[in-house]
């Protein structure tokens, strides 16, 4: 008898029975539109960015696909266009441009001595002046045709050759000017330009000599005490350096005097009287000049001869051109009469003359 085939049973138990292949259905397809919103939303941000500098974009896109070409510009129209601005704005003088380039720089010096002011008001000719008016009004008194021809008269020609001697009147001065401490007296007062952002400023000889002690006036109204620290007596110059200075004090721009000729523009910019800054402009009516003072002191030669306007108090100060330099210090001015002011013949130092003050060259 043929036996059964034998089978483990632990066999059976680990291994199951292979399950019946079930057949699935095909996937539908989605749509490219929102497989596309999927991909976006992953990519939100790099999506807003594109999209923002698309729409940015987008108007200047516009703007070149309707742009056309512009017509020429003819000379007539520019003409017409710089015509139109001229008559309708107010533009700057070249000489108001000049003074603004040079205006920071140029600095108001003063010097005192030690000897306090006179209080006598009372002066010699005035008291001769008095007795003279004396004398004409008792001769009036008397009537008489000959008392008028006589001693009046000597006294008149007396009084007449007294005014010679009297001192000139102080127009240049302020109250505050006169020495009301009873301490110092002011001897010299003028003007200076700065030369080196240090504090070192160049001015005339005159206008320091004598002085015990010398105020410089900034452009922003700071004062300060200076001390001399150059001269140079022939050109009549002096070099002064502040013992304080304002914040970023700038320098004068210096220019060469060698390329003037009669009839360039320049400004003249200083404290005449005392007022200032002031600018007054005029042109270079001469180069090369030479100059001797009234009491003869000394003979001043290679001056810049100008005709903008300048009176006592513009001494030290800058002449300058259209560019802003610096090529000349307002020294003298030519009157033939006692007056002392300007009738339209000023003269000024070379700045290559100043150079040789300051130790430095060329400018």
């Amino acid at each position: 008898m043929k036996k059964a085939a034998l089978y483990s049973s632990s066999a059976t138990s680990r291994t199951p029975p292979p399950e019946p292949e079930v057949l699935q259905p095909d996937a539908p397809r989605v749509p490219v539109r929102q497989r596309l919103a999927a991909a976006l939303q992953r990519r939100e941000r790099l999506a807003l960015l594109v999209g923002g500098a698309l729409l940015a974009l987008l108007p200047a896109w516009f703007v070149w696909q309707g742009q056309t070409a512009q017509p020429e510009l003819q000379q007539d129209e520019i003409d017409a266009a710089v015509l139109h601005t001229l008559e309708t704005q107010s533009l700057p003088s070249r000489s108001a441009k000049a003074a603004e380039l040079v205006r920071q720089s140029v600095v108001r010096v003063r010097g005192y001595t030690d000897e306090p002011e006179e209080k006598d008001d009372a002066r010699p000719a005035d008291k001769a002046k008095n007795g003279d008016r004396k004398g004409a009004a008792k001769g009036s008194a008397k009537g008489g045709k000959d008392s008028a021809k006589g001693p009046n008269r000597e006294g008149s020609k007396n009084a007449k050759k007294s005014k010679p001697d009297e001192p000139a009147p102080r127009h240049d001065l302020d109250e505050d000017e006169k020495g009301s401490n009873d301490k110092e007296r002011l001897v010299g007062t003028g003007t200076g330009v700065v030369i080196l952002e240090n504090g070192t400023i160049l001015t005339n000889l005159h206008v320091v000599a004598g002085a015990k002690r010398l105020s410089i006036t900034f452009y922003d109204g700071m004062e300060s005490d200076a001390e001399i620290v150059g001269l140079h007596p022939e050109n009549d110059l002096a070099v002064i350096r502040a013992k304080k200075i304002p914040d970023d004090l700038p320098p004068a721009t210096m220019g060469a005097s060698g390329r003037l000729k009669a009839g360039d523009e320049v400004v003249a910019v200083g404290f005449p009287f005392g007022i200032g800054p002031s600018v007054s402009a005029g042109v270079v009516s001469g180069t090369n000049r030479s100059f001797r003072s009234p009491k003869g002191e000394r003979r001043l030669t290679g001056l810049i001869q100008f005709d903008a306007a300048a009176n006592p108090g513009n001494s030290g100060g800058p002449l300058v051109t259209m560019d802003g330099e610096v090529v000349g210090i307002v020294t003298a001015i030519l009157n033939p009469t006692r007056a002392g002011t300007f009738i339209g013949i000023g003269f000024a130092v070379t700045i290559e003359g100043a150079g040789m003050t300051v130790g430095i060259a060329p400018f």
